[in-house]
């Protein structure tokens, strides 16, 4: 697998997320990542991939486990998104700021960041790519108790999540354990 500890990362964009992955990739390559782009690599390509095209292709390498993770780019974030996200195993999320990229990684552990070039600009772009790839699940909150487990039982039932058996249980939801996660600081990161 190809891990960010390597600084090994993937990524894509359609035509319309081209310029922001474009600036983004500049930016990691001049801070010695590796960066594999399997999306649309000329603003002149006459004949560009579509936005979900890519996004399938990206889930496809997250769910066979060759990254850890990747960033996406279209006109919104949105499409490429959807489309990366029915693949096994993926974790994506949509974001616009860099408090969202932290919260994204350090509490919901995502494993694609998609971004929408309409919406983001470029400078905003690499740092919430930084953010991104620079955390992990937990970061900044080890003063808050069990704040890490609750939250990787929530990324655990979500792997394990079958819809027939969520179903057939009358739409409750199949439970691989508990975590008591108590903080006055609720939703804000410990310093």
């Amino acid at each position: 697998m190809k891990t960010i500890k390597d600084k090994q990362v993937l990524v894509g964009a359609d035509f319309a997320g081209f310029p922001l992955k474009e600036a983004v990739v500049k930016h990691l390559k001049s801070k010695g990542w590796t960066v594999t782009d399997i999306g649309v690599k000329s603003a002149d390509d006459p004949a560009p991939e579509m936005f979900h095209r890519i996004g399938l292709k990206a889930g496809a390498k997250i769910a066979e486990g060759e990254f850890e993770r990747a960033l996406l780019f279209c006109g919104t974030g949105m499409g490429i998104h959807i489309a990366a996200s029915k693949c096994p195993h993926v974790h994506c999320g949509v974001v616009e700021s860099v408090p969202a990229a932290l919260r994204a990684i350090t509490g919901n552990g995502v494993n694609i960041l998609a971004m929408g070039a309409f919406y983001v600009a470029p400078q905003m772009g690499i740092d919430i790519a930084d953010a991104f790839l620079e955390h992990n699940l937990g970061d900044g909150y080890e003063n808050w108790k069990n704040f890490y487990e609750f939250h990787k039982l929530a990324i655990d039932e979500l792997e394990a999540f079958n819809y027939g058996e969520f179903k057939e249980n009358g739409f409750e939801v199949k439970k691989i354990g508990e975590v008591d996660l108590a903080s006055p600081k609720y939703g804000v990161l410990a310093k």
